[in-house]
């Protein structure tokens, strides 16, 4: 990874509205689970290590990631053990963990199934995976395709992608649901319009900033969601769906 590419990947983990909201709609899930006092939690796709910051508040943490820079980075925050590797091959044993998160991971994956397995291998009898993944095949566009994804979810497929893979369902909801329609306006017209032959393919990866008022504005949405969430209401539709699965033993 080029030092361009990773001051980005750090600027946005820190900063972009996305990654902002998501940790207070993650914090506004975990809040509600009762883990033990000595809680082993795992980050499984843990970029730069900026979510493991919110993580060591419940428990002892690690991290896996990909890239090996990332890793390094995250390492750096001296949190805990963090592994570079794939989320089909964890480098842990069995019954390790109480709590998993996996955020936006799996849809990079070609085989989601073998990453839950793997997933619940290491997860102890009672434990939770907290998974948040895009939503609605429907609205794919070229920001799927720069970011490498396989797919993109509906509740229906989340649920048997988990199940197949010996989960139990938990609990369910979409979020980032405020910006969903004009998010999927844009999308579906951008595919339109490129379907009519005029435009480019965009170039832009959604990892710039923007202005700081644009930014604060654009996660409020996400900040009000997380209050509602956290109260154990759902939402019925939004960008991303958010599953707490449950390994029920073997």
């Amino acid at each position: 990874m080029d030092e361009r590419l990773l001051k980005t990947l750090l600027d946005v983990d820190e900063q972009h509205w996305w990654s902002r909201g998501r940790r207070q709609i993650i914090r506004a899930e975990i809040d509600q689970l009762v883990l033990p006092s000595d809680a082993q939690i795992l980050d499984a796709g843990c970029g730069s290590g900026r979510t493991l910051e919110e993580l060591v508040d419940y428990g002892t943490v690690a991290g896996l990631e990909l890239s090996p820079d990332a890793a390094e980075v995250a390492r750096g925050r001296g949190l805990g053990e963090v592994e570079v590797g794939r989320v089909e091959e964890l480098p842990w044993p069995s019954d390790s963990f109480d709590l998993i998160t996996c955020l936006d991971v799996i849809e990079h994956v070609p085989d989601d199934r073998a990453a839950l397995r793997e997933l619940r291998r290491v997860s102890k009898p009672g434990g939770r995976l907290l998974a948040t993944v895009p939503a609605y095949q429907a609205l794919w566009s070229y920001h799927d395709v720069a970011n490498h994804h396989y797919r993109r979810y509906e509740r229906a497929t989340l649920r048997a992608a988990a199940m197949d893979a010996g989960w139990r369902l938990e609990r369910m909801t979409s979020f980032n649901t405020l910006l969903f329609a004009p998010a999927a306006v844009v999308r579906l017209a951008k595919r339109r319009f490129r379907r009519n032959g005029a435009g480019q393919e965009e170039q832009d990866f959604d990892l710039h900033l923007g202005p700081a008022w644009l930014n604060g504005m654009l996660e409020r949405p996400l900040r009000a969601e997380a209050n509602w969430l956290r109260r154990g209401h759902t939402l019925p539709a939004g960008l991303s769906l958010l599953a707490v699965l449950q390994n029920v033993g073997r």
